[in-house]
This record gives C-alpha cells, sequence and structure tokens, in this order.
C-alpha cells in the first residue's frame, strides 16, 4: 500500500470532504479485519438522509472506495435479502466495521446486523437437501466422466461451489463467493477447509479428481450419499 495514505485517515477525510452532516459512518473490509493487500479498497457504509439506498464506485485519498449509501430504514432490505441468499455481506460490513461517525444511530443497527449473524441462515429443508445432493451428483459423475481437461476445469469450478455450499448450508452457516468460499470453510471448520482446499488445488495442478471425489463423498454420506435413481422435482 505504497504511497496511500493510512485507510482510516483516508475514510475520516472522505466522509469529511462528502457526508459531513451524516447520520452514521463506518469503514469496513479487509483494512478494518488487518487483511489489506496492495488492491484492498475502502468499504464505506453511510447513514444518512437520502431518499433511497445507493451504491458508487470511485477514488479518492489514494484510495478505491466502495460506498454504501443508507438511509435510517433501506438497509433493512438489504439484510433480509443477504440473510436470505445465505450471503450477509451487509450485516458482516455493519457488525465487523469501526465508526468512523456516530449522532447515536448505529448502536440500533449493528445490534440488528449482530443477532442476524448469530441466528444463522435458515435450516435447509430434507427436500432442498436432497436436490442439492442430486446436483451435487450430477456434477461429481460429470467430472469423473469427462476425460477433456479444458471441460473438467469448469466441472470442478462448479463442483466446488456446490459442494462449498452444502457443508455450510447443511450446517446453518453462512456461505461466501469468491474469496469467501474459503473464508467461511475456514470460519466453520478449519480442517474441512484445508481438506476441501487440498482436493481442488491437487487436481488443478495434476488433473488428478482422487481427493475431490473422496471429499465430495464423505460430504454427502451423513445425508445418504449420492442421489440420481427415484430423485424428481415439481412431479406431483
Amino acid at each position: 500500500m505504497k504511497n496511500r495514505p493510512d485507510p482510516i485517515e483516508a475514510a475520516f477525510q472522505f466522509i469529511e470532504k462528502y457526508f459531513p452532516n451524516c447520520q452514521g459512518a463506518i469503514l469496513a473490509g479487509s483494512v478494518v479485519r488487518g487483511e489489506a493487500t496492495e488492491t484492498s479498497d475502502l468499504d464505506i457504509v453511510i447513514f444518512d438522509k437520502v431518499l433511497s439506498s445507493f451504491r458508487v464506485s470511485l477514488i479518492e485519498f489514494g484510495w478505491n472506495i466502495e460506498l454504501f449509501a443508507h438511509n435510517l430504514s433501506s438497509y433493512q432490505f438489504f439484510f433480509e435479502s443477504d440473510c436470505k441468499e445465505a450471503r450477509p455481506c451487509m450485516p458482516r460490513m455493519i457488525s465487523e466495521g469501526k465508526t468512523l461517525k456516530d449522532t447515536g444511530v448505529l448502536s440500533k443497527i449493528r445490534k440488528e446486523a449482530k443477532n442476524l449473524l448469530e441466528q444463522g441462515p435458515e435450516e435447509w429443508s430434507k427436500e432442498i437437501i436432497d436436490m442439492k445432493r442430486y446436483f451435487i451428483t450430477d456434477a461429481l459423475d460429470d467430472l469423473i466422466g469427462c476425460q477433456k481437461r479444458g471441460e473438467r476445469i469448469f466441472i470442478a469450478n462448479k463442483l466446488g461451489e456446490l459442494v462449498s455450499e452444502f457443508i455450510l448450508r447443511s450446517n446453518r452457516k453462512w456461505i461466501g463467493s469468491s474469496k469467501w468460499v474459503v473464508r467461511s470453510l475456514v470460519h466453520h471448520d478449519k480442517e474441512v477447509a484445508n481438506e476441501f482446499v487440498d482436493a481442488f488445488d491437487t487436481f488443478y495442478k495434476t488433473n488428478d479428481i482422487d481427493k475431490i471425489v473422496i471429499l465430495t463423498e464423505q460430504v454427502l454420506k451423513p445425508f445418504g450419499g449420492r442421489l440420481f435413481e427415484g430423485f424428481s422435482l415439481g412431479e406431483k
């Protein structure tokens, strides 16, 4: 992060320049968690008297900034939609972020965010679990049967998404995308996360799928294993 001002100082300057009268402001993301890299940006959430929520990407004070603006009720829609998808991006930012400004509104909002995170996502029904088992089985069979390296790569990508989702959601844990796949797995179980990464890393390096097959079958086993015969969707 050479030639850039301190992230917290830059965030304060940004708020003072553009939203000096806002009701609340929070700095979130990797810079707050101590995980910033050369390409990290500043995730800033403000609460102000705006008509509706909006998001803006810009560059100020040497930093790429992602601005999320809300009024004192609009954020609740994003809390609900994030939790419905089991990816609590906004609740996590609010709960973990550093306060830049607060006129007394953040305590209630932070409490809402923390409660949602602690509750975890909605429990999967048996019907959903069976549906997910079927699609994982289908992707695993495709991976085993495929001999074309290019196709195999993208089948493995899809299977990785499905398996990581299954591990987390079947345990009522939050999921993530991109780098948050691994972070979410680590938060749930470091040993499982290491097995997951090792299985797919081995495949990408050597084209050997054995560890992926073993991992997938271990994940499905407590729920009945692979599922193909007898599965139906929408049949009455």
